[in-house]
């Protein structure tokens, strides 16, 4: 109703979530020019006809990852050839300290939501191949953050294989328990099929952690396998348990995915990272020929 009752002297429209398109009649705006940024699996999905008169109105598509971009036009081939640029998210500023050590013990850490309509993420195959692990790293812990009604499940499995003390669910934690668990853990794992990005993986880059993922989604075009982890197909039990044993394994090429895994985060995912690419492709949209008198991208610096 606010919406409706203001006039709105706007040029271009950025709209942050597929589902807030079909807002975009309340503001007024048959003139500006429309920005959509794609996220994730919300975008994967056929769109019905009145999403796609929605759609029609985009003038420019940004995506999180070429991998959600390849996703949204499989399944809305109609928008193949409109504009589109992907641009990678970014957290946080580079650690001004030395990496931490992580703890004696070979923890790996997956942080997730546990929800039964998220159970893509690799947990049911990561925890039915713990025994196998263990074997060949004594004592590997696998530590899991995250709440949800998947939970209870996980954790009946985890005991009927036998490795409930050394698959050990933390529930909900804080920000600050979570990047300590972080640096004590030696990889994150979250081999997922159905990552649009994945935050997570950068939080654990940021902390020299070097990251498992799938073969199938955007985990890949985060981490770069092998600069910063490795990249596993889950229906393959066996290579699942050796990256894992590898990825758990202290000694020099662990330091150098810790070492690669943070270079590559301060290199090009910061918070200041995505600014700068988010300002850059939106830029020649908000600056047009007509009206850049007296502006420069300083005008629009974070």
């Amino acid at each position: 109703m606010a919406a409706l009752s203001r006039r709105w002297p706007v040029h271009t429209v950025l709209i942050w979530h597929l589902r807030l398109l079909k807002l975009l009649p309340f503001f007024r705006v048959p003139d500006a020019r429309v920005v959509l940024f794609l996220h994730g699996i919300e975008a994967w999905e056929h769109q019905g006809w009145v999403n796609r008169g929605f759609l029609r109105q985009v003038d420019l598509f940004l995506s999180n990852s070429d991998f959600t971009w390849q996703q949204f036009v499989r399944a809305n081939p109609l928008f193949r050839s409109a504009p589109h640029q992907t641009v990678h998210l970014g957290i946080g500023a580079p650690l001004k300290v030395s990496l931490p050590a992580p703890a004696p013990t070979p923890i790996a850490l997956m942080i997730s939501r546990l929800v039964k309509g998220e159970d893509y993420k690799g947990h049911r195959e990561i925890i039915n191949a713990w025994p196998k692990i263990v074997e060949r790293v004594p004592g590997a812990e696998l530590w899991i953050v995250g709440e949800g009604d998947l939970r209870g499940e996980l954790e009946g499995m985890a005991a009927r294989i036998g490795v409930q003390s050394k698959v050990r669910f933390w529930g909900r934690v804080s920000e600050e328990r979570k990047e300590e668990m972080l640096a004590e853990c030696r990889c994150f794992l979250l081999p997922s099929r159905g990552e649009g990005f994945g935050l997570v993986y950068l939080e654990a880059m940021r902390m020299g952690r070097p990251c498992l993922v799938s073969t199938v989604d955007a985990g890949s075009e985060v981490v770069n396998p092998p600069e910063a982890g490795l990249a596993v197909d889950l229906t393959h039990v066996d290579q699942l348990v050796e990256a894992i044993c590898q990825l758990l394994e202290p000694g020099p090429r662990w330091g150098e995915w810790s070492a690669k895994a943070r270079l590559r985060y301060e290199a090009g995912f910061t918070a200041e990272h995505f600014q700068t690419r988010l300002i850059s492709t939106l830029y020649p949209l908000i600056v047009s020929q007509s009206d850049c008198d007296g502006l420069s991208m300083r005008s629009f610096a974070p």
